[in-house]
């Protein structure tokens, strides 16, 4: 794809974040963008600031973990704006907590919206891209989709699995010769809200009410500049993207430590383990 000037592009998770970023972004760019989220107060937010730019905005609350919504929308993107050129499937939730202490409840939570959400943005739109005949499907993973990490099981799951749903996608795209690109796409630490709103699960020695935002403080890049990545990505067809100095740092070490990087990690832990433990006393 040359260009996103004219084309119609669909974003999850737009109410906040790296959504609302990059919904902003391809609308001042000249594309029309369809927004969907379950905070319906953030989704209007970020259609006004949209419709600033004089494109074609159309704002639907839609829960990206039900299959049925999702479906019915990418219908609607494609009647209402004429069709559907981007999906960019970025809604996401957090959850905190050890694999022992995770609840199913929760675990579910979080891969029906990280996970399910993905797949359910991904073929509800895929026939409306090909129909277009020029495309692109940008899947948000994480760089917990690229390491495992103490506390994190249920979000590394869900992004380990959006990278290899992603790049086997990809693949055949590139097998049929069909004109559609797709991106897996790896941020670090985004100044976002979704540490914020994240589930945590509190236990002695591995989490506190403090954990949440000590967590935050490790947040480098600003979702304008994760925008301009994304963009980037699909203007120059790339099969991943890494975005935030910490993201290429992390693939670096994972890549040249793939075992050793593990063993940084658990001293890492063991030390914060020890602080909260003489924190509680």
């Amino acid at each position: 794809m040359k260009t996103v000037q004219g084309k119609v592009a669909a974003i999850t998770g737009a109410g906040s974040g790296i959504g609302r970023a990059t919904a902003k972004l391809l609308a001042r760019k000249g594309c029309h963008v369809a927004i969907s989220d379950v905070n319906e107060q953030g989704l209007a937010e970020t259609e006004a600031l949209c419709r600033q730019s004089g494109v074609k905005v159309l704002s639907s609350r839609v829960d990206v973990a039900q299959r049925a919504e999702v479906e019915a929308w990418a219908a609607q993107v494609a009647r209402e704006l004429g069709g559907v050129h981007i999906i960019i499937n970025n809604a996401g939730v957090a959850l905190g907590a050890t694999i022992e202490d995770m609840r199913y409840e929760d675990f579910e939570w979080l891969m029906n919206i990280n996970f399910w959400g993905v797949v359910h943005g991904t073929k509800a739109f895929l026939p409306h891209l090909k129909a277009a005949g020029d495309g692109h499907i940008v899947n948000i993973s994480s760089v917990f989709g690229l390491i495992g990490v103490p506390m994190q099981g249920a979000y590394n799951a869900a992004k380990f699995a959006v990278k290899g749903f992603t790049e086997a996608l990809r693949q055949e795209l590139e097998i049929e010769g069909l004109p559609i690109g797709v991106t897996s796409v790896h941020p670090g630490g985004i100044k976002t809200n979704i540490a914020r709103n994240a589930r945590i699960t509190m236990r002695k020695g591995w989490a506190d009410e403090q954990s949440n935002s000590d967590f935050e403080k490790a947040f480098a890049t600003s979702p304008e500049v994760a925008a301009e990545n994304i963009l980037q990505a699909i203007l120059k067809n790339r099969r991943r993207q890494l975005i935030g100095t910490d993201a290429v740092v992390i693939d670096l070490v994972q890549r040249a430590l793939p075992t050793l990087y593990q063993t940084l990690l658990v001293a890492g832990a063991r030390w914060r383990r020890q602080k909260l433990l003489n924190k509680d006393g």
